[in-house]
């Protein structure tokens, strides 16, 4: 497949759409709207979107977390089936808000079910398919949880009212995952304003994929 893969990451809060919505824009003005895709998880494709409907429904507080694990990882197949796989065929650069990252470390750390047990589970619906790069947004949790208050108040789903602990569970179980994988997560400091968190990203994008952003971030 000769299309690209980037992935984003991190805590809730960190500004991750934001931060897409910008480097999507800017890739579009590069190499035209038709070779670049924005996606998203759970979500990306009509069936995934259902499932998110359910996975994010304030009334399911009761959800069991296998059962919640699982969903995501039911999404995440028909995403890559209907949407991930055909993209990178046709040779586009992919922008997908979140992937099997966050899985780890929501189900597995945050839910307590273990990084594991979610990977296994998970290659079996991503059937190998990994980013070939993915940008962790790091801030602090309570940061983040003050953006969400300030700004999608509106917009908050069920795992935004988990607890501040598990939160701070979630956001050092993404620290460990670049830690062990350093060649493919970077980190990108997201508490700092808007328009310098998009240029270290571009930066970040550049060093992989010289082609994309190079004039800009020669600068």
């Amino acid at each position: 497949m000769s299309g690209k893969f980037i992935s984003f990451e991190g805590p809730d809060g960190a500004g991750k759409t934001s931060v897409i919505r910008q480097i999507k824009a800017d890739l579009i003005a590069q190499l035209g709207e038709n070779q670049v895709l924005y996606s998203r998880e759970p979500g990306g494709s009509p069936i995934a979107e259902q499932i998110r409907q359910v996975l994010f429904a304030p009334e399911n507080k009761d959800m069991d977390a296998r059962t919640e694990a699982l969903l995501f990882a039911a999404s995440r197949r028909q995403h890559v089936v209907s949407t991930l796989r055909p993209a990178l065929a046709a040779g586009k650069v992919i922008l997908c808000d979140r992937y099997v990252d966050s899985s780890l470390v929501y189900q597995g750390a945050g839910r307590q079910l273990g990084e594991e047990t979610i990977w296994k589970l998970n290659q079996y619906a991503i059937d190998g398919l990994m980013p070939g790069l993915t940008i962790d947004l790091d801030v602090p949790s309570e940061v983040g949880l003050r953006r969400i208050a300030e700004h999608r108040a509106d917009q908050v789903n069920r795992l935004d009212k988990e607890k501040l602990s598990f939160h701070h569970m979630v956001r050092h179980a993404f620290l460990d995952l670049q830690k062990d994988d350093p060649d493919r997560i970077k980190l990108v400091d997201a508490s700092q304003p808007l328009d310098q968190v998009v240029a270290n990203v571009k930066r970040v994008i550049n060093q992989r994929y010289p082609e994309l952003f190079a004039n800009e971030t020669q600068r």
